[in-house]
């Protein structure tokens, strides 16, 4: 038996792939099982003279399955007053909203306090074994979290604050964020992976959050849910895998083609965003919970601004307020460009544009720092940005 092409020692490979998966915590046992017979039959190849063949499918596979963070969670934090203040430090406005996600944080904590004491009472009135324990104990690990809530869909058009809402959440939470970028999604593939016996195998978008995540119980954003493929049987394949992903009684048994094993995301908390729902399957929309996201007001962007984006602007250019600040009354001929943005993210490149030019001028010691005042903002904003003077 040749054991050795050219320098490569199949021997050691195939015992590192060994050592790869008995290294895993938590892996579940079939999927162990699965990969050891993969094992088992590279080294029947080796005696055929095969082995190269199937072993770059097979080495990759191990490796993305010894990835999937196994039974690694971050410890939920459902802390009401946290959450609350951490909204208001990172979002301007939108009360309805952030009330809204109080009232459902508020409804989860009520409801995992509940089944807890519940399980304590269960115990101790029947007495329970120490399975029976282990078992209540683990339940009140998985049930009771955020992520059996009712999905949320958060629902406006571009730059209102959706995914940095998302964000806060996630943070708020304790939970790990991964964004899923779903606008032009062409193929449900993208989602559930291809097999590892095709062309092109590789795992589905879910399975990568898992890995970028290192935790099985991440916050995943869904975004723009609503711009998938306007092809009528693509779309129809990607809603319902969608609708499998954020269903809590089919998310459990998830299977996606490349790992061809059922994974649990129930522990996964799901948010999607769209701009408007008609692109959404009623089947799917039936499963959100949708949270609308208003436009924001001159008013409103002027405060944004002002405690905001100023602030995260100077600190991405690397200036202080002594070298860049605004006098009050510019701040109208500032926040509106040509046409009417709902959003704030016009506003966030405007301002970022202005603070590099002012960062130019005190590199190059024309200045110490500038104050922005009616005379002298068109010398930092072209015409072409904010109302014409």
């Amino acid at each position: 038996m040749q054991n050795s092409v050219s320098g490569f020692d199949f021997n050691e490979e195939i015992r590192s792939l060994i050592q790869k998966v008995r290294s895993v915590k938590d892996m579940p046992s079939g999927l162990v099982e699965k990969c050891e017979n993969l094992i088992l039959r590279l080294i029947k190849m080796i005696k055929i003279g095969n082995f190269s063949v199937e072993f770059e499918s097979i080495s990759e596979y191990i490796n993305v399955v010894s990835s999937i963070p196994w039974g690694k969670y971050t410890e939920e934090r459902l802390d009401i007053q946290l959450t609350k203040d951490e909204l208001e430090k990172n979002h301007y406005g939108l009360d309805a909203v952030k009330t809204r996600l109080l009232e459902y944080l508020a409804v989860v904590k009520l409801q995992k306090a509940k089944e807890q004491n519940l399980q304590i009472t269960e115990i101790q009135d029947t007495q329970a074994s120490s399975t029976k324990r282990d078992f209540y104990s683990e339940m009140s690990k998985l049930q009771g979290s955020s992520s059996h809530a009712p999905v949320l869909c958060f629902v406006g058009i571009q730059g209102v604050g959706k995914t940095s809402m998302a964000k806060s959440m996630a943070n708020a939470l304790n939970r790990k964020f991964i964004r899923i970028a779903l606008g032009g999604l062409s193929s449900v593939n993208e989602i559930r992976g291809v097999s590892r016996t095709l062309p092109n195998a590789e795992p589905g978008q879910i399975i990568k959050a898992l890995i970028r995540a290192q935790s099985m119980n991440p916050l995943i954003l869904l975004d723009e849910i609503d711009k998938v493929s306007i092809q009528t049987g693509a779309r129809a394949d990607v809603m319902a895998a969608l609708l499998e992903i954020l269903d809590p009684e089919q998310n459990s048994t998830f299977v996606d083609r490349y790992i061809d094993y059922p994974i649990d995301l129930s522990n996964c908390m799901f948010i999607a965003t769209a701009n408007n729902l008609g692109g959404i399957s009623a089947a799917l929309l039936d499963r959100l919970e949708v949270i609308r996201f208003g436009s924001y007001s001159d008013q409103d962007k002027i405060m944004i601004a002002k405690n905001y984006l100023l602030p995260k602007v100077r600190t991405a250019t690397g200036l202080t307020k002594e070298q860049l600040d605004f006098d009050e009354d510019v701040w109208p001929l500032v926040i509106r460009p040509l046409g009417f943005d709902a959003g704030v993210r016009q506003l966030e490149r405007t301002l970022t544009e202005l603070a590099r030019k002012v960062a130019l001028q005190i590199v190059m010691g024309q200045t110490q720092g500038i104050k922005i005042s009616k005379d002298n903002f068109r010398d930092f904003i072209p015409e072409d940005i904010g109302i014409y003077s």
